[in-house]
């Protein structure tokens, strides 16, 4: 690669692309990229996309038109589009975009420096999508890890276990975009967290489509199972805290419920997607599951751990919803009590089965179904984090604040983010340790707290 060495990077959607986004940056950093604050003063501009949405989807038309101008002024400016818009519309993407040099599927991220090496050779712009072996992910995966200095003294990483999917909900384009599941081998996986660990990283957060259904191949062939690769991950030294997205309410098992209660490093925290509360639409979307299984999950949980934090997501609008339909969403959400909730309205995506449904719900009507249930799960979560008040939890320190310098922060085994002022002695509250903090005020999206000696969970 030539002496121009200016990164900039952009990232749409969800947990799995910012771990990609993660993966270039290490990638490329390990080649001499510098990441830039604005687009203006790349040489190499990259927009790593979603398409689960079309509101991703337009986003990204949207941000790439603006880096067209820069292209005039810069010839020697190389633009990718990476991710899994990449993957689904490559050579549509090349049509429509004349200033794009590169297209960048999901597995071929690792194949990047080699990708940009040869664009600058040739100025052949060209599109690199299709499977690649899960081997070449471990490989590159391990690379990346093996590298990395965490000079900024990060304490959290996230760590792939799984690609793909072979649920094929009638709604969701992420089989068709990151392929069918393929387990990682536990080896690799167990070698990846030693590895982390050694770096200084204290909390992970396991990755996969549907991490329920990882069932990696050991070296002696034997199948290994979520919950059996989650006690050897909670024994690395090291590792003080495990989480893991996303589960699917059919597969989870109760072996892995009660591993809550038997493994400390296991985050009292579960995100389990619910999508909606009625059968009928649930059995439309192809989930596997009545709402009276899922409550009855909810349910199992609640009664065995009163403190685990419960997070879910739902999809208003879904082609055939009717208010009673989605009365009983509202039910559910009730009734669950969710710490938090991701909701969307639908949204129509190129060849997926409900696109073809008939009854498409207007606009209009998504739009103030979503507001009611963004409304409700509002008061919900006030009211979780107005209960925590008073009480101690433990937190994983992760640095200064962003609300003041003379503010610490860090995040609660629930997942809630706690800001508070440094103690006098603030030694023995650098960012990677444990400590008790007392919960003093409920914000609207964190909490306050002060320091103390003493912890809980929360």
């Amino acid at each position: 690669m030539d002496s121009k060495k200016n990164l900039f990077i952009e990232t749409f959607g969800c947990q799995m692309n910012a771990n990609d986004t993660e993966k270039i940056l290490l990638s490329l950093g390990n080649a001499g990229y510098v990441t830039v604050e604005t687009a203006v003063e790349a040489d190499l501009i990259l927009i790593n996309t979603c398409s689960v949405r079309d509101k991703a989807e337009h986003k990204l038309y949207s941000t790439i038109g603006r880096y067209k101008a820069f292209k005039k002024n810069n010839p020697e400016l190389v633009i990718g589009i990476c991710g899994c818009v990449a993957e689904q519309v490559a050579s549509n993407l090349l049509k429509r975009l004349q200033f794009v040099d590169l297209i960048i599927g999901t597995k071929n991220i690792h194949k990047l420096q080699s990708i940009i090496e040869d664009y600058k050779r040739t100025k052949i712009r060209r599109t690199f999508t299709g499977q690649a072996p899960i081997e070449d992910d471990e490989e590159f995966n391990s690379t990346l890890i093996e590298g990395f200095t965490n000079s900024k003294g990060v304490v959290k990483a996230t760590l792939s276990i799984m690609r793909g999917c072979d649920n094929y909900c009638t709604y969701c384009i992420v089989p068709y975009v990151r392929g069918s599941e393929e387990s990682r081998s536990p080896e690799s996986i167990l070698g990846d967290v030693e590895g982390l660990a050694k770096k200084g990283i204290k909390e992970l957060m396991l990755l996969g489509q549907n991490v329920n259904s990882y069932a990696g191949i050991n070296k002696i062939s034997e199948k290994i199972s979520f919950t059996e690769l989650l006690k050897k991950i909670c024994n690395v030294r090291g590792i003080g805290r495990v989480r893991f997205v996303t589960s699917h309410p059919k597969d989870i098992s109760d072996e892995l419920i009660m591993l809550f209660g038997s493994e400390d490093k296991l985050a009292r925290h579960l995100h389990l997607p619910l999508q909606s509360g009625s059968d009928k639409v649930l059995e439309a979307m192809g989930r596997g599951y009545k709402s009276k299984e899922y409550m009855t999950t909810i349910n199992k949980l609640r009664t065995l751990y009163p403190d685990l934090s419960l997070t879910s997501d739902i999809i208003v609008g879904f082609p055939g919803e009717t208010e009673e339909d989605f009365s009983k969403t509202l039910s559910i959400v009730k009734e669950a009590s969710f710490e938090s909730v991701f909701s969307f309205k639908y949204s129509q995506r190129p060849g997926t089965k409900a696109t073809e449904f008939a009854d498409q719900v207007p606009e209009d009507v998504k739009k103030e179904r979503l507001e009611r249930l963004q409304s409700l799960q509002k008061e919900i979560t006030a009211e979780k984090n107005h209960a925590l008040v008073g009480s101690v939890v433990e937190v994983l320190i992760e640095g200064r604040s962003k609300v003041s310098s003379e503010f610490l922060s860090g995040r609660t085994e629930c997942n809630r983010v706690i800001n508070f002022p440094k103690p006098s002695d603030a030694t023995f509250f650098e960012a990677g340790v444990f400590k008790g903090i007392l919960v003093t005020e409920a914000c609207k999206n964190s909490l306050r707290g002060k320091a103390v000696e003493r912890s809980q969970p929360c």
